[in-house]
């Protein structure tokens, strides 16, 4: 039953987004940056958890985590100005991503970050 509690309140997190993203796009990104997954992410852990260590690892790591999906937001609105359409954008966005996420994966330790 939590399970299903979670997923519905993620995912009306998502559409409650795009809904508003559609009449107000700035008002949408403002609450599209909101970290609202990964806090609900830490409440979900820590209420099946009551973990502090474990809590202390997944915020460190997801902190790591979203410095390498910074530049898919610069990408992909450059990509469409320049021509480009949205899922071919998206798709090179999220590929590079992917490329940067390995990146970090493998210089991380190099620097002592757990992951």
């Amino acid at each position: 039953m939590f399970f299903w509690l979670k997923a519905l309140l993620s995912g009306l997190t998502i559409a409650l987004v795009s809904t508003i993203a559609r009449r107000y796009p700035g008002v949408g990104a403002l609450v599209a940056s909101l970290p609202l997954i990964s806090v609900f992410g830490m409440i979900w852990l820590w209420l099946e958890t009551k973990d502090p260590v474990r809590m202390e690892a997944h915020v460190g790591a997801t902190f790591w985590y979203v410095l390498p999906s910074l530049p898919m937001f610069l990408l992909v609105p450059w990509a469409m100005r320049h021509g480009l359409p949205f899922w071919f954008a998206l798709g090179a966005g999220c590929g590079v991503t992917v490329l940067l996420y390995l990146g970090m994966v493998w210089l991380a330790p190099k620097f002592g970050v757990q992951m």
